[in-house]
């Protein structure tokens, strides 16, 4: 386990690091959830294995810390995930990132273009959301006021979650999993999707081949963004077929 102070208060990134070549590759987790869970089976993969690989905790999640003052913004995220990959010495990473993950890693990319050399996006946020009670995820997080969620409403969260996403999203704290999903729901400015779509770096965006063509995949692909269905998964590609996310990731990043 390594770790990087991130915030003027000493707040500290954690990451698992797997040895191998450069450039690093840096896996990014979704909201509520947790890096080297998410991550520790596909990237040892033959097709992924070698190289060094940072699976990296956002701040609030899982083994970093979750500070109460940080205001858990797509772009405070994204700063601090800076402010950590460059602790770690790591410049043009490959970064494949989930969900949520993925918007921190579009917004890191185009704040911080030196240390993102390819995107790999794993059924990210692209687009502003709009937050509805008792809906699964961050829209369902974002309806409540903060006060609220603190006060009880993330228990409802927690029976809505289920046993497997609960396993990690308890070891979030509960500001930053309220505070992350009101970000994530409001987006930015330009949007995720705009930001993608003038990235210079390749780009490729992973999507479960089940819930049908994706939204906009016309307009990506003109960007020169890859959008490549994954069979027999649903949202956690890498969990639920990690042979096939192994291979699409592989792909990407050959």
């Amino acid at each position: 386990m390594h770790s990087a102070a991130v915030t003027t208060e000493g707040d500290r990134i954690r990451w698992a690091e797997l040895p191998g070549g450069d450039p690093a590759r840096v896996y990014v987790h979704g909201l509520g959830a947790t890096s080297p869970l998410y991550f520790a089976e596909t990237a040892v993969h033959p097709l992924l294995a070698g190289r060094r690989s940072l699976l990296i905790d956002l701040l609030g999640h899982g083994h970093s810390d979750r500070p109460t003052s940080f205001a858990y913004t797509l772009e405070d995220h994204a700063d601090a995930l800076a402010a950590a990959l460059r602790a770690a010495k790591v410049t043009g990473a490959e970064v494949v990132a989930h969900s949520m993950g993925g918007a921190v890693a579009v917004v890191l990319a185009a704040r911080h273009p030196e240390l993102v050399s390819r995107l790999v996006l794993v059924d990210a946020n692209l687009d502003p959301l709009t937050p509805e009670r008792g809906a699964l995820g961050s829209r369902g997080i974002a309806a409540y006021g903060e006060e609220e969620f603190l006060a009880g409403g993330w228990r409802e969260v927690r029976d809505r979650a289920g046993e497997a996403w609960w396993a990690t999203m308890r070891l979030t704290g509960l500001e930053a999993l309220h505070r992350s999903a009101v970000h994530l729901v409001r987006g930015t400015t330009p949007t995720m999707r705009e930001l993608l779509l003038d990235l210079p770096v390749p780009r490729t965006f992973l999507y479960p081949e089940p819930d049908g063509p994706f939204p906009g995949a016309a307009d990506l692909e003109a960007a020169g963004v890859r959008v490549v269905p994954v069979p027999d998964c649903g949202h956690t590609i890498m969990l639920d077929n990690p042979e096939a996310f192994a291979r699409a990731t592989a792909e990407a990043l050959a």
